[in-house]
């Protein structure tokens, strides 16, 4: 009877790694069962003999009075996070500054709770979790009933390995419906259920909440024999390990990117949740090499997903004064990272937006980018509230010139109608200055609010007479001879920028970046710009009735027109000077989205042939978009077009267009 016992606990540890771990089942339901009853018969009548390999181990059961800390002889070290393309392109620069030619294994980052597990001869005889990276906490009672963490390896090595448990989407569905019906809480995600689930110290809880385990790293691979990660996975996964089959050899940082937009537009049809994508160099003598800082491995990095949604505080609303004289409230954040950036401040666009949303200063609310881009409030959580939160009001005179504030009939903003009201004429000259303006290098926000108060200047035209302040200014604090001298030059340099810099710097409402290259391309002139009637400007792809109407607005008001001239005495360039549109049938009125790496333009080059054969590029796929130029490499945006059927041209078909 003991040697059919053994017998049995192979078979079903056999069964319990091809169904669990491979998704392969080798035997049915009822021949599964069947072996588990008559092993727990066995076990029954005989309890000294129950070994710890035995899947009825998986079943919990066990009580534990507390979690017992225990040491990770090696250090279980977390990972330096980064958020951008550019800071893995940095990662891959500081790898090569030590002259080596990475080889990277790309994994999901999975978002749960990190386990060691310790082998000895082949037998489950501890796991614990990371804790602070040298003491954990003893977890083996529970993780036992995990059906992917084998009981016991396909070979008797002495061995300790390191992965994640979690928890499948699914699994926290049932969970929830089930502690909706016992009027219990609901478990908020995946991984604090997981991390929660391990935490038990009845085993019998965690047996109950199915999790599951990807196992990630070899602490010691050379002991082994093994010269590379990849090679520490196929190790690991022979010894009966469950191993991510999303896990990728790659050649260089740019493949590492493709596989990280790929991933990212694969993420929520996973089972699992995923929270980033682990990078880390495939050789282990270069690991060792690179080395560690005092709290993370040099040869590895976490890239995050940009977050969807995350909470911060409210604390405060301030509001600020436009250059067309609009009032905007502004939520002030307790700083919080969304989609790679630190944010501490987000519009609320005006006071109807405020009251929808039922803000209050003190309110925990739910943050995100909208488009990637802008921070956005989403709502706020109601039932964080704890009645010390403030009413929002919206005020009633300009906070910097203290006029009293109008609102259009039929529109939801308040305005400053003051034309000297300081905080107006400061956002004018900023706008005029900016990068995708005048694009003036050294005038930034602040030195322009300096210079505006120090009554150097006080509008546009006073730009291109610094120089007449030039001794004051290096007078200054911080301002020295050589940086007033570049700053005067780059002055100097703008005003031979092309004509569509300089409408968009005069700030025309409705007329954007695009507008303006628009106007400057079809009118080559300011001056024919200006004599344009409003039906010339409304037969124009892409202007319309409303920027129509808004442009000849502002050429009609005679201080515009003033400043104009003003502008052409200072030496101020008046013509288009960008290639003239060659309308192209393959191009002409298209929208064209590029994506991956070209070999032979750059991609500011293609982008500026698309717009002179009058195509226009945009950044996202969507039904919209006429063509997807691929280049090497493509990401999630070369897979959107082909779900969405979108024309697609290599490198080599744009080549051949553009001929």
């Amino acid at each position: 009877m003991y040697n059919r016992m053994l017998e049995l606990i192979d078979i079903i540890n056999e069964a319990d790694y091809n169904y669990h771990t491979l998704d392969n089942p080798t035997i049915t339901d009822q021949e599964y069962d069947k072996y588990l009853r008559e092993l727990i018969e066995i076990e029954e009548e005989h309890p000294d003999w129950i070994k710890k390999d035995s899947p009825t181990q998986h079943a919990g059961g066990q009580i534990i009075e507390a979690f017992q800390k225990v040491s990770h002889k090696i250090p279980m070290m977390s990972l330096g996070d980064v958020f951008s393309e550019s800071e893995l392109i940095a990662f891959d620069e500081r790898i090569k500054k030590e002259h080596i030619t990475p080889q990277y294994v790309c994994e999901l980052k999975i978002d749960g709770l990190s386990v060691s597990l310790l082998y000895e001869k082949g037998i489950l005889v501890r796991a614990a979790t990371r804790g602070d990276g040298v003491i954990g906490e003893d977890i083996t009672h529970n993780a036992k009933t995990i059906k992917t963490i084998p009981l016991k390896l396909k070979e008797p090595v002495d061995i300790e390995v390191r992965g994640e448990i979690f928890m499948h989407k699914k699994t926290l569905e049932e969970l929830n419906i089930e502690r909706q019906k016992a009027n219990q809480p609901l478990l908020q995600n995946c991984r604090n259920a997981a991390a929660g689930s391990i935490r038990q110290l009845d085993s019998k809880i965690a047996a109950k909440r199915k999790l599951d385990v990807f196992i990630y790293h070899l602490p010691n691979p050379l002991d082994y024999g093994i010269k590379t990660h990849a090679e520490a996975l196929d190790y690991m996964q022979k010894l009966g390990f469950k191993i991510n089959p999303n896990n990728r050899v790659v050649n260089s940082i740019s493949e590492v990117i493709s596989f990280i937009e790929e991933k990212g537009a694969k993420r929520s049809s996973l089972s699992y949740d995923i929270d980033g994508v682990v990078i880390k160099v495939n050789n282990i003598r270069e690991q060792q090499e690179l080395g560690y800082t005092a709290k993370y491995p040099k040869w590895a990095v976490a890239y995050k997903f940009p977050a969807v949604e995350v909470l911060t505080k409210l604390k405060d609303i301030i509001f600020t004064v436009g250059r067309t004289g609009q009032i905007t409230p502004n939520a002030v954040l307790e700083p919080v990272i969304v989609a790679g950036s630190t944010i501490s401040r987000a519009t609320l666009h005006n006071e109807d937006y405020v009251l929808e949303k039922d803000l209050k200063i003190g309110d925990i609310v739910s943050i995100r980018k909208a488009g990637d881009v802008i921070p956005e409030v989403v709502e706020v959580k109601k039932e964080r509230r704890t009645g010390t939160e403030k009413e929002f009001q919206m005020i009633t005179n300009c906070p910097m010139c203290n006029s009293l504030l109008q609102k259009k009939p039929n529109q939801v903003d308040y305005f400053c109608l003051n034309d000297k009201c300081p905080a107006r004429n400061i956002e004018k000259l900023i706008h005029f200055v900016s990068r995708k303006a005048m694009n003036i290098d050294g005038l930034g926000d602040r030195i322009m609010e300096d210079f505006y108060n120090f009554g150097f200047i006080k509008e546009i035209s006073d730009i291109y007479h610094l120089k007449n302040h030039e001794k004051d200014i290096i007078r200054l604090e911080g301002y020295g001879e050589k940086s007033v001298h570049n700053l005067l030059e780059a002055i100097e340099i703008s005003k031979s920028n092309s004509l569509e810099r300089l409408i968009f710097g005069l700030g025309i409402n409705h007329v954007g970046e695009k507008k303006a290259k628009i106007l400057a391309s079809t009118f080559h002139t300011l001056d024919n710009l200006i004599a344009a009637k409003e039906e010339d400007l409304i037969n124009i792809p892409d202007i319309g009735e409303i920027i129509a109407q808004s442009i000849k607005e502002y050429f009609s008001q005679e201080k515009n027109i003033k400043l104009i001239f003003t502008l052409k005495d200072l030496g101020l360039n008046m013509n288009y000077l960008g290639k003239q549109i060659e309308k192209n049938a393959e191009f002409n009125g298209k929208s064209f989205v590029l994506t991956g790496t070209l070999t032979t333009y750059s991609r500011e080059e293609a982008k500026q042939i698309i717009e002179s054969l009058g195509g226009k590029t945009v950044d996202s796929v969507s039904k919209k978009t006429s063509v997807v130029i691929v280049g090497e490499n493509p990401g999630s945006k070369y897979l959107k077009a082909q779900n969405l059927h979108i024309e697609i041209w290599t490198e080599e078909d744009f080549k051949e267009k553009i001929k």
